[in-house]
Order: C-alpha cells, then structure tokens, then sequence
C-alpha cells in the first residue's frame, strides 16, 4: 500500500499511531491541493483543505456517494446492499431523508430535551453517590444509546448489549480493505439485524409511539421504503446515531480537561455551551472522515485533476483545522467564532440528527461541569486509547477526577 508521496505528507488510517493522533499529519495537507495516493492498486485522492472539502461535498452530481460493494459486503455486510441516507444519491437519497426528516425537525428535538435531562441527571446522581467519573462509561457510552433505543422502542435491559453491539460493528471498520469481515463482526451484526427484523413484524400488528412503528407505516401506507432500506435505516440510525454522540461527549471533555482555563470559563459562563459545543466539534469531531467516488471525467478540485472513479477521502477533521479558514486551528478557544465547520458534513448529506447531537453534548457536558465543580483530568499524562475506526474517532476511556 502506498501512503507516502515525495511532498512528505503520509495517509494511513489503517496505522494505529495514525488514528490516535492523526492530526499533525494534516499539517502538510493544508500546504497544497488534493494529494493523489496509490492504495491497493487504485488511486485515492486525499482532500483536506476546506475549501476543497466543501467544493465535494456540496457536488453530488459529480462525486457519488454510493459505496461500490463487493460480493461480501453484500452478503456479510451491516446493509446487505440496501440503500441508505447515508450511501446513496438523489432520487433514493432525497427520499429516504424525506421519510424520516420529520422525526428531527427542531420542534421533536426540543421536545425530548426533558427526557435527555432527565438521563444526565441521574447518570450525574450515579456518579456523584461513587465518586469517580469515567467519562466514556459513565456517561458518553450511555446517555446516546439509552436516547436512540427509547426513539426506536428498544427496551431498557437490552441497552448495554446494544452498546456492545454498536462498539464491535465499528471496530470493524479497521479490516484492511480486501480482506474479509471478521466472524465475530458479522456474527454481532447477523444478531442486530435479526434483533430488528423481529421486531419490525411485531410492530405490524402491534404497533406503538416509536420510530420503528412510523416507519413500518409509511412502508404499509405507500410502500415508499423497501422492507430491505427500512432494516437498513433502523441499523444505521442505531450506530450512527449513538456512536458519533458519545465521540463528541468524550472529546470534548476531553479537550476541556486538557484546557482547565477554558472549562473554569464555561463553569463560570453557561451561556457559553452552545458556542463550546461547536468548537468541541471543530476542534476534535466524532467523524474524521467520509468518502466520495468520482463519476465525472477529470474533475478539477483545487488544482488537481480527479479522475472518473477514484475515491476520494474527505478528510473532515483536516477541514476543522484549516488555517486558511480558522485562525490557530490547533488552539482549543469556547469563545471562537466558528464558521462552518463540517463536523456534520456538507450538502445534501447533511447530518440529519446534528440538533439532536448538539442538544445531547450540550446537555451532558454542561451539566457535567456544573454539578462537579473541581472535576478535572485524573491524570493528565496518562495514555489514551482510541476505540472504533479511524473514520469515527473515540476514547475507549476517559478518567475525570471529581475533588
């Protein structure tokens, strides 16, 4: 595989000190246009810069975002082969979103803020009676699922299995491109979608106030999601809509407790989560990258050429830290004016839960850091380590010191 060029810029999310710590490689991205690599035998463009960044995303009539799926991914796969929001294009992409778009309009979001406090309250009650905080199990790993399982009628015994689920599925974005899905993945993933098969027939006849019936009835109504896309969303919405909370819960408490002048200003300053929240997100989001495949001929994207059907990686978190569009990129400031930062994404594809992401983190972590007033890192030197994909970036564990 080749990840290194003769400019000296290196692109290996494969590498594990790559994905602990990929940002000082991003450095010499920003210094020039999309790098064209060689990976496995196909070239692979690495878009960094802002600018190019938004340029893709923002064209989804000449970069695809259908995923080319071998014969394995769609027979071991999480999806199977069927389309999702996420991996798909306009018409089947616009009405997907369309479906479900309802259920995270701002009015349903607003309403589930007194369940969402609720939670934090008596995840923070749980801490405060043991005292000892561990960012990651107590809190980011468990508020996010316990939100996402209630929408989809999930009862509460099977949320810690559901979390397990979720962190194994991830974790197998990590297999070398070629080589086959692990047995233990696609085993975890045969007993998520027959979890979800069962209980979309249940609700056929038994219908009930959650996510999962609406869905089922829109599909009886007018057939406008397939049997095969609605398992698919209700999976998709399961790790996508967990797992990238719980990243941005943990990062930016992290961040925090490596920036305690900045934690002491939100302490002292509330008012300021909202804005903190999104240089949280800019400054170490829970999605590093995405991907887009070239469908048009020579495509120029900043100065370089892209060729029909190279993949493109968009390196999201390489935008955040953009010096051309945020000044001291690698400064963590609550107080910034962030503009357009593409933690969510860009364009059609758009995070589509982002306000109930925000509401969460800013939930979480407010009250965190009012109801402990001398929480602090239990020790600041002490080794991280990074769970899941290099595509989705999260703390396997975060200890936080409450006196």
């Amino acid at each position: 595989m080749e990840t290194q060029t003769t400019s000296g810029i290196y692109f290996n999310p494969w590498d594990k000190s790559f994905r602990d710590n990929p940002y000082p490689y991003y450095h010499a991205l920003h210094e020039g246009s999309p790098r064209i690599i060689d990976l496995f035998g196909a070239p692979a463009v690495i878009v960094a810069r802002h600018a190019d960044v938004t340029a893709i995303l923002r064209d989804h009539q000449r970069f695809s975002s259908v995923q080319n799926a071998n014969a394995e991914v769609r027979e071991r796969g999480v999806f199977r082969g069927a389309a999702t929001m996420l991996f798909s294009d306009p018409p089947v992409q616009t009405r997907l979103r369309r479906l479900v778009s309802r259920d995270f309009t701002p009015r349903r979001i607003r309403e589930m803020e007194p369940r969402i406090r609720e939670i934090t309250s008596g995840l923070l009650d749980e801490i405060e009676r043991k005292g000892s905080f561990d960012v990651m199990a107590d809190m980011a790993n468990v508020l996010p699922v316990m939100v996402i399982a209630e929408m989809l009628g999930v009862p509460p015994e099977l949320y810690q299995t559901f979390k397990q689920w979720s962190d194994t599925i991830i974790s197998g974005g990590n297999t070398l491109p070629g080589q086959p899905i692990p047995d233990d993945v696609v085993g975890i993933i045969d007993d998520l979608r027959s979890y979800f098969l069962k209980e979309i027939e249940k609700r056929r006849t038994q219908p009930g106030p959650d996510l999962i019936s609406a869905l089922v009835a829109a599909h009886v109504d007018n057939e406008a999601m397939s049997a095969d896309e609605l398992l698919a969303f209700v999976v998709l919405l399961l790790l996508a809509g967990n797992e990238t909370t719980t990243n941005l819960i943990g990062n930016g408490m992290l961040a925090l407790g490596r920036n305690p002048d900045q934690m002491e200003l939100l302490r002292r300053n509330p008012e300021l989560c909202p804005n903190a929240i999104e240089e949280m997100l800019r400054y170490d989001g829970p999605v590093q990258a995405t991907s887009r495949r070239a469908i048009a001929d020579a495509v120029d994207i900043g100065g370089t050429v892209i060729p029909r059907g190279a993949e493109c990686f968009i390196l999201l978190a390489a935008a955040n830290h953009d010096p051309a569009q945020f000044p001291d990129p690698d400064r963590f400031d609550i107080t910034r004016e962030v503009r357009d930062h593409v933690a969510f994404g860009e364009g059609i594809h758009f995070c589509i839960g982002a306000p109930l992401a925000r509401l969460e983190g800013a939930v979480a972590i407010g009250e965190s850091v009012r109801r402990l007033p001398k929480l602090h890192l239990k020790d600041p030197s002490a080794p991280l380590t990074y769970k899941g994909s290099y595509f989705l970036r999260g703390l396997e564990s975060l200890e936080m010191a409450l006196k």
